[in-house]
């Protein structure tokens, strides 16, 4: 049986001259110094994770009825994370097969980039019980299952290219 859900990578910006800010009080400040950093720039994406299990992961969920993959990946990042997100673009899919009632699934999760613009980690849904910041290093360290990390590399280097473009485009 086929089944499909998507997902992805929400990160934000922060310099590192900065301190941590949560949102929403001050993150286009934090985002524009970021921006105007340049080299100092950190990309930072949340996790979420389920303590007992041991497991952390990208959020990602099941399409409901009439949604776009694209709708998809929004809406269950935000409520798996509690943050609102915007659309960046497509980053790549993975596929993978698993066994549940003797019946088995083969599964393709697409990943979308998603910039966090506001929002609160404390606001999550109840499927995970952590949801966390992480330097994207630091998540690659992190993350379960290698399938996710392939697709955090790619949003690290589609996140240099976007914030590249716009710079040069004057949009920063």
């Amino acid at each position: 049986m086929r089944a499909y859900s998507a997902g992805g990578v929400v990160f934000r910006l922060a310099s590192m001259r900065s301190p941590d800010v949560e949102f929403p009080a001050s993150y286009a400040d934090v985002r524009q110094e970021a921006l105007e950093s340049g080299p100092t720039v950190t990309m930072e994406v949340v996790l979420v994770g389920r303590s007992h299990a041991g497991i952390w992961a990208l959020p990602k969920g099941t399409p409901q009825p009439g949604e776009t993959v694209e709708q998809v990946a929004m809406r269950e990042a935000q409520e798996e994370t509690g943050l609102q997100v915007q659309l960046i673009g497509y980053i790549g899919s993975v596929s993978y097969s698993f066994v549940r009632e003797q019946v088995r699934y083969h599964k393709q999760v697409r990943h979308f980039l998603l910039e966090a613009v506001g929002g609160d980690t404390a606001l999550h849904d109840h499927e995970y019980d952590l949801v966390q910041w992480f330097p994207i290093y630091e998540a690659c360290r992190y993350l379960t299952y290698q399938n996710e990390v392939h697709i955090l590399y790619q949003a690290e280097e589609m996140l240099q290219r976007w914030l590249y473009y716009r710079q040069q485009e004057g949009l920063t």
